[in-house]
């Protein structure tokens, strides 16, 4: 007779947090400095560079501003003197929301010049 495989419904809410804390101890335990290390890199990197939308970039930047404390400002003002051809291309870069009212009003003309009656 095959043994019955637990699944995570088998268990209650307490029971899976319980369990979840205790993989999570014993991962990092078992993890070499190393894999400590390229782990929290790629944690770190995924949440700072993978930002998604205004929200997720403002928590990056709060998050990169607490870090780096009095210094945020200067190194800000290294990179864009560092990179200030970028300013260029930054001011010529089209508003995303323009861009798609611009679209929708485009796709609206379109639709009015074209009679659904009309074969």
């Amino acid at each position: 007779m095959k043994k019955k495989s637990f699944i995570y419904s088998d268990l209650s809410k307490k029971q899976l947090e319980n369990l979840k804390e205790f993989y999570i101890q014993k991962r990092v335990e078992s993890m070499s400095h190393e894999e400590l290390r390229k782990f929290v890199l790629e944690i770190i990197s995924h949440q700072i560079n993978d930002t998604i939308d205004k929200e997720e970039e403002m928590e990056a930047w709060k998050e990169m501003s607490d870090f780096f404390g009095e210094q945020f400002e200067i190194i800000i003002l290294e990179i864009q003197t560092k990179y200030i051809e970028d300013k260029n291309n930054l001011e010529a870069e089209i508003d995303p929301k323009q861009q798609r009212l611009e679209l929708l009003e485009r796709n609206n003309l379109n639709q009015e010049k074209k009679d659904m009656w009309d074969d």
